[in-house]
């Protein structure tokens, strides 16, 4: 089927949980406002660790999107998922109960799931027993936990799925929710990531293994896509969901478009469960399958928003990638990197780089990379100093995202 004669997937609302802001309007403020949002680890005793810097959700109120029992009841995840999933709807100006739920579902992506809460439960066993653990502990740990519960709050009873797909997970999960709409299972979708990762085991399993940046005196400058003195990633925590409907019923109703999601890709480096391929051909093989799903030359991508980690290996191979998929064009493509903001949420970043993208065609507005002061010799692009937030007119955005186990991931959105 050629994306002529495809049911066609646009995003009509945003919902977002990030460092840098909450909901569409604080993350479109916090990019604005030029700032890392990478602080001393607050929410738990870091000091064992080499690494002790992340990007923490500012203290917001749930109340709104989850009340009661119904707030006590979900650990952060899942509470993340659901919060941005009403968010989402609300920036749509969507109302099921006028639309046939069984042709709304839900695709999440996540790490980690629910093994943070797990991690907290674990003292009360050991202190107390079972009776000291949380009664909703085995409803809470899996990936589908976050899935399922946004379905349940917003009653849709069309597909929902998960996937734990590391740090590709997001991007997985939007691309299963296009092909869902594309093929006719259901006309509305609500699709991203969410991920609670900020707790000591979870936290210090990639302490241990030195993936993380080690900063710590000097946090806000510790994200360094790109930079000759980046030293690892930052991890984060939050979520974002989109709204995806089927074009023809989107236009019926009038709603405010942000974009078209025009195509998807998936390929595995089949080579490291940490290290990137160092060739870099699976990646650039996934830029050129998504490229060729949407229709699109290379010339005609006006920002790339790169996975740009953070760490040695991953940003040389990025940028080698996206040299052999985009030829000469790869020296002219503004690109940057909006974790040096935000830092990295693992599962849910890609769906917070989703919504960035999607800003970009909506402002025609490129976010920076911050903290590039020394620009490696091995990201060899000309590009590479986007250093500055500036205008531009964007008729089409490539958001890549690279995860632990090989797993490569790519969305291409255009402007309707």
């Amino acid at each position: 089927m050629t994306h002529s004669s495809q049911r066609r997937v646009v995003v009509t609302g945003i919902g977002a949980i990030t460092p840098i802001g909450i909901g569409v309007d604080g993350l479109r403020t916090g990019l604005r406002a030029g700032r890392s949002a990478v602080t001393p680890i607050t929410s738990f005793d870091a000091s064992p660790f080499v690494t002790r810097i992340a990007a923490q959700v500012p203290d917001f109120d749930l109340s709104p999107y989850l009340e009661g029992k119904k707030l006590k009841r979900l650990d952060k995840f899942s509470q993340y998922a659901v919060a941005c999933a009403k968010m989402a709807l609300l920036d749509a100006h969507l109302d099921l109960d006028n639309t046939d739920r069984e042709r709304v579902g839900v695709c999440l992506g996540t790490a980690l799931g629910g093994v943070g809460f797990a991690e907290e439960q674990y003292p009360n066993f050991l202190a107390h027993g079972v009776r000291g653990v949380n009664p909703m502990l085995a409803l809470s740990v899996f990936n589908g936990a976050g899935s399922c519960n946004v379905a349940i709050e917003v009653g849709a009873t069309g597909p929902a799925t998960a996937n734990g797909d590391s740090c590709a997970s997001s991007p997985i999960a939007i691309g299963r929710a296009v092909d869902l709409i594309r093929d006719g299972s259901a006309d509305i979708m609500l699709a991203g990531g969410s991920e609670a990762p900020l707790s000591p085991l979870c936290f210090g399993a990639f302490a241990i293994i030195r993936a993380m940046s080690q900063r710590n005196d000097d946090p806000e400058h510790a994200c360094r896509p790109f930079d000759n003195g980046r030293d690892g990633f930052v991890m984060a925590e939050g979520a974002a969901m989109l709204i995806l409907e089927e074009y023809e019923m989107a236009k019926a109703r009038g709603a405010r478009i942000y974009g078209e999601i025009l195509g998807h890709a998936i390929t595995n480096d089949g080579f490291h469960m940490t290290q990137p391929r160092p060739d870099g051909k699976q990646a650039a093989r996934c830029l050129t399958m998504a490229l060729d799903r949407a229709g699109l030359n290379p010339e005609q991508i006006d920002y790339v928003n790169a996975h740009g980690s953070s760490t040695p290996l991953n940003d040389s191979t990025e940028t080698s990638a996206i040299k052999q998929a985009f030829g000469a064009h790869a020296h002219t493509v503004p690109l940057s990197s909006t974790k040096s903001f935000h830092g990295h949420a693992l599962g849910a970043t890609g769906a917070w780089e989703a919504a960035i993208s999607l800003l970009t065609l909506q402002d025609n507005w490129l976010p920076p990379t911050l903290n590039l002061t020394d620009p490696d010799p091995d990201c060899d692009l000309d590009y590479i100093p986007e250093l500055e937030g500036r205008e531009k007119k964007v008729n089409y955005v490539l958001s890549n995202s690279f995860g632990f186990g090989g797993i490569n991931s790519c969305l291409i959105f255009g402007r309707v």
